[in-house]
């Protein structure tokens, strides 16, 4: 921020593979941020119109109805088996630009439905709810990219889980643990089964009102570990220097890998180290992305200043403009398929955590 200089960094509040989300204890709903525990209202579900459309790579299920116009933006919208996931979650979106790539983009809007995420207020004090900023975020980087010609997944549309939500899912009114991890999950599969080459998650960060900065995640051990981490840099450095270039002055908290980024919410997610968004197989969760990717927490709704710029149109924009800007460039740098320094085709010792940046081993990072 102008005059303040770089803050320190937040523990931050790990959803996106599990970071903050809205679990419920036992007689109480709680969403837990960081090192702060809110005692929280499950929200109503927005009332928006669900996505349909277009004739996606994936066939879509039997009399899913073609959606030229979605909700007046001129795009073509599919629902991705609409029997798998929530009503308006895993929506592919056509290119509207005169030329049609080969790549097709997933973004992750973080959160959704009955998980808000984090909570912040603006400068005016007015409130500012994460999943409303992160819908709002990806559907301006879905127009940016669809007219530079990608096809785009995202895995929500409107304010809902990705999960169709069942049994032991919920608890309270908020997702359960295991909701929450599962509702992670099907954002991986919906990635996967559009054949995405990129995956992007949009997240806000939340903590105290002292702590501010962008901050970009990937995984070290993947595959394609070496792609993600030259996607993660393009994408902390061209979503930060939009957002900078307004004299925003947001820290620059660096690019770590996921290790110990996971949420503490049971054993299991304790011991698996990752964010499942990004992060590898482990014991229940069999089905992990298959491309490279990073997740994106730009701002922090916790500082007023922050919160402000993720609560304006123009913020919204400039962080969606980074986002696209860096999957362009990925995609140009990008090595022929098949190749050997192609990122499917990184060795074991790009992958490997040591491949990371040396800010991850941090205590900041292991916090």
């Amino acid at each position: 921020m102008p005059g303040h200089g770089r803050r320190r960094r937040a523990q931050r509040n790990r959803y996106a593979g599990k970071p903050d989300r809205g679990i419920a204890g036992a007689g109480a709903a709680v969403i837990v941020v960081g090192v702060l525990v809110v005692v929280h209202v499950a929200m109503p579900r927005a009332s928006a119109p669900s996505a349909a459309g277009a004739k996606p790579r994936l066939q879509a299920q039997t009399g899913t109805a073609t959606t030229e116009n979605w909700q007046g933006t001129g795009l073509a919208a599919t629902a991705l088996s609409p029997s798998r996931f929530a009503a308006g979650a895993c929506v592919e979106f056509a290119p509207s630009g005169a030329a049609h790539r080969d790549e097709t983009v997933f973004i992750d809007a973080g959160h959704g439905g009955i998980d808000p995420g984090g909570n912040g207020t603006t400068q005016s004090g007015a409130h500012v709810n994460e999943s409303v900023v992160n819908l709002a975020v990806t559907l301006d980087a879905v127009k940016d990219l669809a007219a530079a010609g990608y096809q785009v997944v995202v895995s929500r549309t409107e304010q809902t889980t990705v999960l169709k939500l069942g049994a032991g899912d919920t608890d309270n009114g908020l997702l359960s643990v295991r909701g929450a991890e599962d509702d992670i999950a099907a954002r991986d599969q919906c990635a996967n089964r559009a054949h995405a080459d990129l995956l992007i998650g949009i997240y806000m960060n939340a903590g105290s009102a002292d702590e501010a900065g962008s901050v970009t995640t990937y995984d070290a051990v993947r595959p394609f570990a070496k792609g993600s981490q030259r996607f993660a840099r393009l994408l902390q450095s061209d979503v930060l220097g939009k957002v900078n270039a307004t004299g925003a002055g947001v820290p620059d908290g660096g690019v770590l890998d996921d290790t110990s980024m996971g949420s503490t919410l049971s054993s299991d997610s304790t011991s698996y180290g990752h964010l499942e968004l990004l992060g590898p197989a482990y014991k229940n969760f069999t089905t992990p992305s298959k491309m490279p990717g990073a997740l994106i927490e730009p701002l922090f709704l916790s500082d007023p200043s922050e919160a402000s710029i993720a609560a304006s149109p123009q913020g919204q924009k400039e962080v969606a403009g980074g986002m696209a800007q860096a999957a362009e460039s990925y995609f140009a740098a990008q090595p022929a398929a098949g190749s050997a320094a192609s990122p499917a085709a990184a060795s074991p010792a790009a992958a490997s955590p040591a491949a990371a940046s040396p800010a991850a081993a941090s205590p900041a990072a292991a916090s």
